[in-house]
């Protein structure tokens, strides 16, 4: 493990791949990087910086936040066609990061350009104990021996840990 994780340090990947797979997380808890070579993750970052050109980065460290707005409010661009859980479970992650860091934070927006949609993410005491919640399990894949079983294949569309999961 990395030195950040072994810090305790966990970013929204770590939780977006936790709600995705948690094989995945587990695997990029030990530096296996496959994505660098997706195509779908090249995509995803094209995406992400030809919209919203205007806006900056907020980088914590562990954890980049595509941008935020007047009133704390969390933004995150997503290349995916459709919602999913697992962006929702990562803003709620860069909620509870911020408010660590005594920022007063009002939720989070998830937006989703290819398909003009927006995603509102409250943030209250129920989305905090859901970011806890994460967090915790988080840390208890990372530091499992074993990996966690794998998805079924059909599930493994697009990821770019395919190979490893399914490679003969």
């Amino acid at each position: 493990m990395n030195t950040r994780q072994q810090d305790g340090q966990i970013g929204g990947v770590h939780i977006k791949y936790l709600h995705h797979c948690p094989r995945q997380l587990w695997l990029y808890a030990r530096g296996y990087r496959p994505e660098q070579r997706s195509d779908l993750v090249a995509f995803g970052e094209v995406v992400d910086e030809t919209t919203f050109t205007r806006r900056r980065d907020l980088d914590l460290g562990e954890a980049k936040i595509d941008w935020i707005t007047t009133g704390a409010v969390v933004h995150e661009t997503k290349s995916s066609r459709a919602p999913s859980p697992d962006h929702a479970a990562q803003v709620r992650h860069y909620c509870l990061l911020l408010e660590r860091r005594g920022v007063t934070v009002r939720g989070g927006t998830v937006h989703y350009p290819l398909i003009r949609r927006t995603t509102e993410i409250h943030w209250n005491n129920d989305a905090r104990a859901e970011a806890l919640v994460s967090e915790k399990r988080a840390r208890t894949v990372m530091t499992a021996a074993e990996p966690p079983s794998r998805l079924t294949r059909v599930d493994c569309r697009g990821c770019s840990y395919l190979d490893y999961c399914w490679g003969d």
